[in-house]
């Protein structure tokens, strides 16, 4: 986009930004737009003038309490959104995420936009939404992924550019690959791209990307190509080749509530699903997938007493003997 250019298209999204405040909020000074929009008071001037221009009626009062605002009865004629779709994306508590994209302009401009488009008593109900509820992404101590090249690659994704990265795969080897960029997931904190190589898809987890060139070609996105299904279909076979083995375990009352932060979801739909009967006591048996019977040692350390493996034996020696370890180091 040459600079002429841009700057145009700045200048419009700022008058379009412009207009929805005044219509959102009523009367502002200019100097309540000017933060608003970060930008100078001048600048501001001259927005006003272009839109009063293009025949916006918008008018200033003087004084003290004076400002900016529209002629009463005047609204921009946005529609295509039902009151429900409206205030749901009020709950999109994502600006991070968006921020990281590029997109945390658009996704404010988009909501001033929504927020404009309700009549007044669905206004203060979508405000109410956001003073109520609020959407957070990634779990406790556990924050989202930020790495340097990810709006990038988000702009290549949008634009249908290649991409050539230089990528770090497990067990440390370094490659290179060209990649047609599909689509950007955000799961546990962590982003990761849905892209096709040599006719297959893959996923790619963003941050183990070492270096990222977008290249001047265009890539025809496939038709039939469904981000949210690729997504489920990859998760289901990542679980599958993840979780090599199982455990059959015995679990108190507090130990099952803890299943679902020690062990994850999977084993916790276990646990809700395939379960036994509780005894006397309330402990239940269960059979729960691991990932290997080294990775699983610790999993089930963390329970303490509140948990017995019971098979494979394998796991169940070497818990013993960690435990003869800790007993003897702490006397």
């Amino acid at each position: 986009m040459s600079g002429l250019r841009q700057n145009l298209v700045m200048r419009a999204s700022r008058l379009i930004a412009t207009l929805l405040l005044l219509q959102t909020r009523g009367r502002l000074t200019a100097e309540q737009l000017a933060g608003e929009l970060e930008v100078s008071v001048r600048t501001v001037y001259r927005d006003l003038e272009g839109l009063s221009e293009a025949g916006v009626p918008v008018y200033a009062d003087r004084g003290p309490r004076g400002g900016y605002q529209l002629l009463d009865g005047y609204r921009t004629k946005l529609t295509g959104l039902t009151t429900e779709e409206a205030e749901s994306l009020f709950l999109a508590g994502l600006p991070g995420p968006a921020a990281e994209l590029g997109l945390g302009a658009v996704l404010s401009a988009a909501q001033l936009k929504l927020l404009a488009a309700l009549p007044e008593p669905l206004r203060q109900s979508a405000g109410r939404i956001q003073e109520r509820f609020h959407v957070e992404v990634p779990g406790w101590f556990r924050d989202i992924e930020r790495p340097d090249q990810l709006a990038e690659i988000a702009d290549a994704v949008w634009h249908e550019r290649r991409l050539r990265v230089r990528y770090r795969r497990w067990g440390n080897i370094e490659v290179t690959r060209v990649l047609d960029p599909l689509g950007l997931v955000l799961k546990g904190g962590a982003w990761y791209l849905a892209a096709r190589v040599d006719g297959d898809e893959r996923t790619y987890r963003v941050g183990r990307m070492l270096h990222v060139e977008v290249l001047d070609e265009r890539f025809d996105r496939p038709a039939e190509f469904d981000l949210a299904r690729y997504w489920a279909d990859w998760s289901e076979q990542f679980a599958k080749r993840l979780y090599q083995s199982e455990a059959l375990v015995k679990l108190s009352p507090t130990a099952q509530s803890l299943v679902p932060f020690y062990l994850g979801p999977v084993a916790a739909r276990a646990l809700r699903d395939n379960a036994e009967e509780p005894d006397e006591d309330g402990w239940v048996r269960l059979t729960v997938p691991i990932e290997s019977v080294r990775h699983a040692v610790g999993e089930f350390l963390r329970f303490g007493a509140e948990a017995e493996v019971l098979e494979p034996a394998e796991l169940r020696e070497r818990l013993a003997e960690q435990l003869r370890r800790l007993a003897g180091r702490y006397g």
